[in-house]
């Protein structure tokens, strides 16, 4: 039996991924701080079945020492701060851990077990203001202090892998959602508030930039690339995408379709807002406009397609359809509770 260590287990990804390896037939082992609130909602229907390991990735020792313990074969390396709005509040501390976490844990892979088979969760966030579409070799031009830490990050796993020989890839994921999506996320936003406005808990759904372009896939589908990537005979690093760009205002139009709802849009920039039978629905706060926008992603994952056969089976639609049929049924049960 093949054991996996996952940091960020609690995270989106990590609980998909434990699911995943957990069908794969692994004994998962996850990476989770200590803290006073409890934080393993994604994992609960899990907890049986896997073994939790206290570290932190500020404190090397911690790592060095849960590495040392498990002796994984694979270690999947998610753990981040990882919203893009707070690295503006808290760039140093983004830094030390969505940066420098990596490091640690790289030189406790190289010291404790360097036949470990190791994945980076890189970002689309590196690439930033770079034309799209973008691949592997597109040059960096991150936008915001997750980004650069996400290329520093990156480079550490090139120079280890280089350097010291270790099995070191990086998944530079474009942007993956889903019904787990943690709500400062601007897709899950959308989706909990029309959830909401439809069963008349809240009346407008207020937002930054609506044109910002991204390349959303569903998390359940780029988990597998994770897995396929530390399978292959040569570590290497992929474009995980799906290829196709849509704006925050079409995410925004396809979640009110799913309630029946179609909306009509009136007036421009921040003064643009979104109707329903009359009713401003949708309008435009700037205090969400971020101080550096990265305007337009869209990834080219031909080189995972060629070498790992790997494709997304997730659309776009059903992607949204998913995220907004979930926060309806947990809006429906908070709304009775709280009736209760």
């Amino acid at each position: 039996m093949k054991k996996a260590l996952i940091t960020g287990i609690t995270g989106q990804d990590g609980s998909y991924l434990a699911e995943f390896l957990l069908k794969k037939g692994y004994e998962v082992h996850g990476l989770v701080r200590r803290v006073s609130v409890d934080t393993l909602g994604r994992i609960n229907h899990l907890k049986d079945k896997i073994i939790l390991h206290h570290a932190d990735l500020m404190d090397q020792f911690s790592i060095t020492k849960v590495i040392k313990e498990v002796q994984p074969e694979e270690v999947y390396h998610l753990g981040a701060m990882s919203f893009v709005g707070t690295s503006w509040r808290q760039p140093v501390l983004t830094g030390e851990i969505t940066g420098m976490g990596v490091g640690r844990i790289l030189e406790a892979i190289r010291y404790e077990n360097p036949k470990v088979r190791f994945y980076q969760a890189s970002s689309s966030e590196m690439f930033g203001a770079a034309p799209a579409p973008q691949h592997e070799e597109t040059k960096f031009h991150p936008r915001s202090p997750y980004g650069v830490a996400k290329v520093y990050a990156h480079h550490m796993v090139v120079n280890y892998r280089e350097s010291f020989n270790l099995f070191a890839c990086s998944g530079i994921l474009f942007n993956h959602e889903s019904e787990r999506r943690g709500l400062e996320f601007v897709t899950r936003k959308i989706s909990h508030a029309v959830a909401r406005i439809k069963l008349g808990a809240q009346e407008v759904l207020e937002l930054g930039n609506l044109y910002a372009k991204r390349d959303w896939g569903h998390a359940e589908d780029y988990v597998k690339a994770m897995w396929l990537m530390l399978q292959q005979e040569k570590p290497d690093d992929f474009v995980i995408a799906t290829g196709e760009t849509h704006s925050v205002k079409e995410f925004v139009d396809e979640a009110f379709k799913v309630v029946g709802m179609p909306l009509t849009w009136e007036g421009e920039g921040v003064h643009e807002v979104g109707k329903f039978q009359g009713k401003v629905v949708v309008r435009i706060n700037p205090k969400y406009i971020r101080p550096a926008e990265v305007d337009h992603l869209c990834g080219d994952y031909s080189k995972a397609k060629k070498i790992l056969k790997w494709e997304p089976a997730i659309k776009f639609s059903q992607l949204v359809e998913r995220m907004v049929s979930a926060d309806l049924e947990n809006v429906r049960k908070e709304l009775a509770y709280h009736r209760h």
